[in-house]
């Protein structure tokens, strides 16, 4: 007897396959369904098998060369169906009653035996998978989880460091832009401190570098440098301060022109600071006035222009700044817009915005000791594209006064220890 399995993804096919092999004599002795183990069983589908029997002699007259190779033959514990002699006549009723028993007994064997192997290797796949399952989940289940956590630390991470710019008075879709470039240029569970150092990077970069009051070797005429503001912003403090530092630090040959004789006693303050430093004052009530003195100044490296406080409501007065400008040629001024760091900011970009129809300037920030908050001076650089140059933190003369410090000031808007951006 020839028994074979055949398995296919319905009964019909494995049923067909076994009658194309063994013949339409075959007969079915066991149909099993056979369920994919592990995690194959999310991608492989179920499939039929069959176990068929044909009786040797059948197989050798019925079928083709090609039916009865490689067929398995039945175990040799099982004894095989006799093969009946070819009578001329007709076999009788009983004779076929004893084979069809006898069948019967010989399938019956075949498939408790098949059971039973299968039976136990069934069971030692189960085991060996559930053994493999649970390995899987201690390693995948930890490891996942583990990933879950970095995720929920990075982006707890991005969010506090958003906050604190917020906290820090920095524009909303400044801080927006900030992140989304780090989101862009950094993995997304990347290491905290790598979040942090590159968000520090490009607060430094936005910052740009300080525009101070220079003058190159190919200035070889004076540099004439204005101070514009409000009023009561602390521009006569700050030219004295800075004028400190070139008298004293670069050994320069400066002079000081005012404007302001609006103010009450304005004069007699800058006059002060002159006098300590031993160096001349002069007074111009007009705007023409400083064209006609510009070719007399020719022998100071240096004359800081105070002109008068003005609001930025108003353009009549305004009109007066931007003349006394114009009396000195672009390439022989710089010029400093004065802001309070303790004005709302809405306000400052109102003044900004007035002044830069103006001329091109540098800004400086003063009463950095007034406020905690740096994130002014970030968004008026960042809206403005006008450079920052000094901060002033109090009244002394000449030392509350520094160059903005990028680095500083970035540190300061992450919620670090540094002070006034200086």
């Amino acid at each position: 007897m020839i028994i074979k399995k055949f398995l296919a993804n319905t009964e019909n096919e494995a049923i067909e396959m076994a009658k194309q092999e063994l013949g339409s004599g075959a007969v079915v002795m066991n149909i099993k369904k056979i369920h994919p183990r592990g995690l194959s069983k999310l991608f492989v589908r179920s499939k039929v098998e069959v176990t068929a029997a044909l009786e040797e002699n059948t197989a050798s007259t019925g079928q083709t060369k090609q039916d009865t190779v490689a067929r398995e033959k039945v175990p040799e514990a099982v004894s095989p169906l006799p093969v009946p002699p070819m009578p001329e006549e007709k076999e009788d009723e009983q004779s076929i009653r004893e084979k069809l028993k006898k069948l019967e007994m010989l399938l019956e064997q075949q498939m408790q035996l098949n059971a039973g192997k299968n039976d136990r290797t069934d069971r030692a796949e189960i085991q060996t998978e559930r053994a493999t399952d649970i390995k899987a989940e201690e390693v995948v289940r930890p490891a996942s989880m583990q990933e879950d956590q970095e995720s929920e630390k990075t982006v707890a991470c991005k969010e506090l460091i958003h906050k604190q710019l917020i906290q820090n008075e920095v524009e909303p879709e400044i801080a927006d832009q900030i992140m989304d470039e780090v989101n862009r240029t950094l993995p997304f569970n990347a290491p905290l401190d790598q979040i942090l150092a590159s968000v520090y990077q490009r607060l430094v970069l936005m910052m740009g570098q300080p525009y101070l009051v220079e003058k190159t070797d190919k200035d070889a005429r004076t540099k004439f440098i204005f101070f514009l503001g409000s009023t009561g912003v602390g521009k006569t403090t700050t030219i004295a301060k800075i004028a400190s530092k070139l008298k004293l630090n670069k050994k320069a040959n400066i002079a000081l022109i005012t404007a302001d004789t609006y103010r009450i006693a304005a004069v007699e303050q800058l006059k002060t600071y002159a006098n300590i430093l031993s160096v001349p004052l002069k007074v111009i009530y007009s705007p023409g006035e400083l064209g006609e003195i510009v070719e007399d100044m020719q022998e100071y490296d240096y004359c800081l222009v105070d002109t008068a406080g003005r609001s930025h409501k108003n353009k009549e007065q305004l009109k007066d700044i931007r003349t006394l400008i114009e009396q000195v040629p672009i390439s022989e001024r710089q010029v400093f817009l004065v802001l309070n760091a303790g004005v709302k900011y809405n306000d400052l970009m109102e003044i900004a915005d007035v002044y830069a129809g103006m001329s091109d300037y540098s800004v400086i920030f003063t009463k950095l000791d007034e406020t905690s908050s740096a994130g002014a001076m970030l968004n008026i650089h960042v809206r403005t594209q006008c450079p920052l140059a000094y901060v002033t933190m109090g009244q002394n003369v000449p030392d509350d006064i520094a160059e903005v410090n990028p680095q500083k000031v970035a540190k300061q808007l992450l919620g670090g220890s540094a002070k006034n951006g200086a």
